[in-house]
């Protein structure tokens, strides 16, 4: 019975992260859909163009970034209070300030425990942040392990950042694993690239074609 409700609670959570993460992304879409015309314009000054696929995959990360901005950067009241919306219940603000001192974890591995619940988060960190990792070295020549983990470190250090003034927690257990995160995402696509070089090499940006001009 306790395994069900724990069960439950997790996919409850899941939904809710799920439901605010599209929320974000359609903010991003829309902020995607305003700047294309002056991208469009920067590359052809640099006489380039983004193939189609290439467009594609960008707008999934502009899709992806804007909601996990949702998930990570906003109170945690905010993706419960989106939930409400979507049931009928209003938009719950009460009593709770955007703004708020949040706590500070500097001890490493202090919030991992052999439980269902510690490995669901455990499992959350590292997979939300594997696009940013992936997509990066998709979409942009020259990536390599050197920028993934400097980058990764620097995408969760300001996270967890923000955390700390909107009454989340600066966590090194969230730093660590959302870096690892990133790391992952840049194996997953040298992997890729190995098996399909071709297929990667088409998410670039292309020379412009003297007839297009």
């Amino acid at each position: 019975m306790l395994f069900r409700e724990i069960w439950a609670a997790m996919g409850e959570r899941t939904v809710a992260y799920l439901t605010s993460l599209a929320c974000g992304a359609v903010v991003a879409l829309a902020a995607y859909l305003c700047l294309l015309p002056f991208r469009r314009k920067c590359l052809k000054g640099k006489r380039l163009y983004s193939p189609f696929v290439r467009e594609t995959a960008l707008v999934l990360f502009w899709m992806f970034s804007g909601g996990m901005a949702v998930l990570t950067v906003f109170p945690r009241w905010v993706v419960w209070s989106i939930m409400d919306v979507l049931h009928g219940y209003g938009w719950n603000v009460a009593g709770y300030p955007f703004f708020a001192l949040g706590n500070v974890n500097l001890v490493p591995f202090r919030t991992f425990a052999p439980d269902i619940h510690s490995l669901y988060i455990l499992a959350g960190n590292i997979v939300m942040f594997v696009p940013f990792g992936f997509f990066a070295a998709l979409l942009w020549r020259g990536w390599s392990w050197k920028r993934a983990l400097p980058a990764g470190f620097a995408i969760t250090l300001f996270v967890e950042c923000c955390q700390l003034f909107v009454g989340r927690t600066f966590d090194i257990d969230d730093l660590l694993l959302n870096a690892f995160g990133v790391l992952c995402g840049y194996w997953l696509w040298k992997l890729l690239d190995k098996l399909f070089p071709r297929f990667c090499a088409r998410f670039h940006v292309k020379p412009l074609r003297e007839e297009t001009l």
